[in-house]
């Protein structure tokens, strides 16, 4: 759906009012009281979890406001009044001789009665020929949904040995997480061609870079890392295929040294939107990583202006129906 910046604006003005969201970074707390009362308490699940906790896992890669343990209950105080109902548990790239222990700690919070966290994705690497040995131990499970793995090169995303594992993912019913360079979009959806029945989820819009798509008179930081063209054609070629969905999120910590607003984020937010359709696309809030752009709050609350001027039966099967229906979420 087409909005000029003149309408764009407006609705976001109006959005904002109400909310009491006078800037996107704002950290008030607080539901949107307008759009009617049913739309300002849908209920959220939350695709992309994060929790660390330092004194049992090695994290090598953080870095300030991460360099300190995340846990459950850090997370309850950050979606305190936000109506998050699920969430589903996204591996943190510990070292791999840590994953067993990950996925065996992250079992465990499933379990615990009252936890907001209902199921995980936990790390692998679908390139080395262990990998089948590895997921084996947990084709059981009902808490672990599927699998998220890095590639070292572009030629590693469609090697012989991944299609195999991600082959071997479908038939164990499992999910596999997409997360790419937008250079790598167009291997990505090559590989998803070759795995028909397996069911993939791309990360955080395809990791697009939000100052390819500053609007004109917006001061950039830096130079854009991608084309945005080539990164709205190859978006739309993987919306095009029906066994990957797209993650509504990520992008608001990938221009850290600036202030990011809605109209921003909504060029990228709306394509991904229209090219996936709204039966394909779930929120994710990728906490506490959102936290070096801004507060998870603040993040769910600039996505709902985003799209407040889609049908409600749309926001709610992003922000809600669509993740319980993908992940068989009870």
């Amino acid at each position: 759906m087409a909005m000029n910046r003149r309408s764009f604006l407006k609705r976001v003005s109006q959005v904002a009012a109400v909310t009491g969201l006078t800037s996107p970074l704002c950290s008030r707390g607080g539901e949107p009281k307008s759009e009617g009362k049913a739309a300002a308490l849908l209920p959220i699940v939350d695709t992309h979890q994060h929790l660390w906790d330092l004194s049992k896992f090695k994290l090598r890669w953080l870095s300030p406001p991460l360099d300190h343990s995340f846990t459950p209950e850090d997370y309850l105080e950050a979606t305190q009044g936000l109506n998050v109902v699920k969430a589903v548990y996204m591996e943190v790239a510990v070292p791999p001789e840590q994953r067993v222990q990950e996925a065996e700690y992250v079992i465990e919070l499933c379990r615990q009665s009252g936890s907001v966290t209902r199921a995980a994705v936990i790390a692998g690497s679908p390139a080395e020929e262990g990998f089948a040995q590895y997921i084996g131990r947990f084709k059981d499970n009902p808490y672990i949904k599927g699998v998220r793995g890095s590639f070292s090169s572009a030629r590693q995303v469609n090697s012989e040995q991944t299609v195999r594992s991600l082959h071997l993912l479908s038939g164990l019913g499992m999910r596999f997480d997409l997360n790419v360079s937008p250079s790598s979009l167009r291997e990505a959806a090559r590989l998803v061609d070759q795995c028909p029945d397996t069911r993939f989820v791309l990360n955080h819009c395809g990791n697009a870079d939000p100052v390819a798509f500053f609007p004109a008179g917006r001061t950039a930081p830096r130079p854009p890392q991608h084309s945005p063209e080539q990164w709205k054609r190859d978006i739309s070629r993987l919306g095009a295929k029906a066994n990957i969905i797209c993650k509504i999120s990520g992008i608001v910590s990938r221009v850290p040294e600036t202030r990011l607003t809605a109209e921003d984020l909504a060029p990228i937010i709306n394509h991904c939107l229209d090219a996936f359709g709204p039966d394909r696309v779930v929120f994710a809030g990728d906490w506490p990583v959102c936290l070096r752009g801004m507060a998870l709050r603040d993040w769910i609350n600039t996505l709902k202006a985003v799209v407040a001027g889609r049908p409600e039966r749309d926001r709610r099967k992003l922000f809600h129906d669509n993740a319980v229906k993908f992940y068989d979420l009870s």
